[in-house]
């Protein structure tokens, strides 16, 4: 992991931590010991897609390593500048299923909110790095889509999306919980977010206590894609949840280089359940522009999933499906 001597003391307060992140990916390169030649870095490739990474998932990294497993998903790197064909900026039709400006409806029963544009890591394989999130969140649209919401009582379940829904504070996030709960037909609500992963901080005692308070079951839905991102306290953040009444759950994208192979596959599963986190789906990987360089066949994907049943009790085997846009569900590949 990065030396003591390199890595600021990680703040209690997530709002200062993550202002604390790394923004240069040339000064996260320093502090593990390596170079652009090292990892193929190329920093032309920020000016489309930011760079932030937490201090506290930085510390997961190992120095000296290029093809550390964390630092390979957020790294820019000069592949990325390859255009591959198949790869577009809206891979799964999310612009074709916008109900009203933040609102999107693709699957019978449930409803996405687009809370912010912003993350509090900029993952290079991101299926929405090149999503026009200017016009589309903010109040008077949040507004317009609950309006929406609650004149249809088919949506049983709403989802909350971005960027990361857990960028939003604890205040305005509450309040938001008390008007989705307000909305009789509403049973469930679910939340997709890489917060309390890569900076555990950000489950505050305020956080816990809006979700254990709503009537809506809740699910959070994680993103994690190799054991080493679980440390003791992503185990400790994920227990606390669970603790107040909060399913959680896990997808992960099969990514070259990170996770593709059976045994990190099958390691990941069982860190996950350590952390109280049940392996929901394994994605194909999104086909956005700028990320050919991660993708893995689908035949040696599904050969990966088949070993994988063999090195784990069913109930860790996540799903192995890919999103086609215009489908009316995630569609199975086993």
């Amino acid at each position: 992991m990065i030396a003591r001597r390199f890595v600021k003391t990680e703040s209690r307060d997530w709002v200062t931590a993550l202002r604390e992140a790394y923004t240069d990916p040339a000064l996260l390169l320093q502090d593990l010991g390596l170079t652009s030649a090292d990892t193929g870095y190329e920093p032309a490739m920020t000016v489309k897609f930011d760079f932030r990474v937490p201090r506290a998932y930085a510390r997961r990294m190992n120095p000296g390593r290029p093809n550390d497993p964390l630092l390979r998903q957020v790294l820019p790197h000069r592949a990325e500048n390859t255009s591959a064909q198949g790869f577009n900026a809206d891979p799964v039709g999310d612009l074709a299923a916008m109900h009203r400006p933040g609102l999107l409806k693709k699957y019978h029963g449930r409803a996405l909110l687009l809370l912010t544009g912003a993350c509090a890591v900029n993952c290079r394989y991101c299926f929405r790095r090149e999503f026009p999130y200017q016009g589309l969140v903010g109040s008077p649209q949040l507004s317009a889509g609950l309006a929406d919401i609650a004149s249809d009582p088919s949506i049983r379940e709403v989802i909350l999306s971005g960027g990361d829904p857990l960028m939003l504070k604890d205040a305005p996030l509450s309040e938001l919980l008390q008007r989705l709960e307000s909305i009789p037909h509403l049973l469930r609500l679910r939340i997709h977010t890489r917060l309390p992963l890569v900076l555990p901080a950000r489950v505050t005692p305020a956080l816990l206590t809006a979700l254990a308070r709503t009537r809506l079951q809740t699910v959070l839905v994680m993103h994690v894609n190799h054991a080493q991102e679980i440390d003791e306290a992503v185990i400790t953040a994920s227990r606390a949840l669970t603790e107040h009444r909060v399913t959680l759950l896990n997808q992960s994208v099969l990514l070259r280089g990170v996770n593709d192979d059976a045994a990190v596959l099958a390691a990941l599963s069982e860190q996950l359940f350590v952390a109280g986190i049940l392996p929901y789906y394994l994605h194909m990987l999104d086909r956005v522009s700028g990320a050919a360089h991660f993708e893995v066949e689908e035949k040696t994907a599904v050969a990966l999933h088949q070993d994988l049943m063999g090195l784990l009790p069913g109930f860790l085997v996540p799903r192995l499906v890919r999103e086609v846009a215009g489908a009316p569900y995630k569609m199975p590949l086993r």
